[in-house]
C-alpha cells in the first residue's frame, strides 16, 4: 500500500488499483502537492466540515464518481444536497468495504455540521491498517486502538486547534502503531512546528518509527 501525503490532513492512500482520499483541502492550500484537478479518487473520507478539512470533496467527487464517506448527519444533510454519492456510519461502527474495511472512530473537536460529530477512521487495506485521526485533541480512546495493531498513525500535532506535540506522542504511546505520520502543521501561522522535533522525542523513547514526509511525499508498507 501506498500513503502519499498531500498536505495538511490530506492523505491518498492506494492499493492494487483503489484510490482513497482523505480530507482533500487543496485549493487555497500554498502547500498543498496537488490540485483538485489533478487528483483522482474512488473513494472519498471527510472526517468533519471544517473548510480546511472538507476542501474539494464536492468538486472531486462529482469529476471522480467517488463515493464519500461521512458520519450520518453529515453525510443526509449537506452532502446530500450535492448530489454526491455517499456512504454514511457513525462512531465505532466497523464497514465492510470493496477495499478491506473501514471504522469510524471518536475525535475530540467541533464538527462544523449542527448535530453531526468529527471523526477519525481507521482503514484495513491489504491486510494493513490506516488510522487516520482527523482534528482531535489526546482522548482516552485512542488507548483502544492498541488492540487494532495499526501499522501506520496520522497524527495531528499541530496545536491550538489540534492536539500539540507534546499530547501526540502521548497518543502515540497509546495507540502503539509500527510508525506515524505527523499531519496538520505548518500550513497556517499558528500552527507552524519542526516535525522533526516531534520525531526524535517518540523515536527516543522507543515507541516507533516518525516519518516525516513533506507535500507531495509518500510511503509504502508492505
Amino acid at each position: 500500500m501506498r500513503i502519499e501525503y498531500l498536505g495538511h490532513a490530506c492523505f491518498l492512500l492506494e492499493d492494487a488499483g483503489v484510490k482513497i482520499l482523505i480530507d482533500p483541502f487543496l485549493t487555497g492550500n500554498q502547500l498543498a502537492a496537488k490540485t483538485a484537478g489533478e487528483v483522482e479518487a474512488d473513494y472519498i473520507f471527510v472526517t468533519h466540515g471544517h473548510d480546511d478539512h472538507l476542501g474539494d470533496t464536492y468538486a472531486i467527487a462529482k469529476r471522480t464518481g467517488a463515493t464519500v464517506y461521512a458520519v450520518v448527519e453529515f453525510a443526509d444533510g449537506p452532502m446530500a444536497e450535492q448530489g454526491i454519492k455517499t456512504a454514511k456510519g457513525n462512531i465505532g461502527g466497523r464497514q465492510k468495504t470493496p477495499f478491506g474495511s473501514v471504522k469510524f472512530f471518536p475525535a475530540a473537536h467541533g464538527s462544523g455540521v449542527p448535530g453531526a460529530l468529527a471523526c477519525g477512521y481507521v482503514f484495513e487495506i491489504g491486510g494493513k491498517k490506516v488510522y487516520h485521526a482527523g482534528d482531535t485533541g489526546l482522548i482516552a480512546e485512542m488507548s483502544l486502538l492498541a488492540d487494532e495493531r495499526i501499522d501506520v498513525a496520522l497524527l495531528p500535532i499541530g496545536d491550538f486547534f489540534t492536539m500539540g506535540p507534546e499530547d501526540a506522542v502521548k497518543a502515540a504511546e497509546m495507540i502503539a502503531p509500527k510508525c506515524v505520520i505527523p499531519m496538520h502543521y505548518d500550513t497556517f501561522p499558528v500552527i507552524k512546528q519542526n516535525p522533526d522535533d516531534y520525531k526524535k522525542v517518540v523515536e527516543d523513547k522507543g515507541i516507533c518509527e516518525v516519518k516525516v514526509l513533506s507535500p507531495g511525499g509518500s510511503l509504502e508498507i508492505y
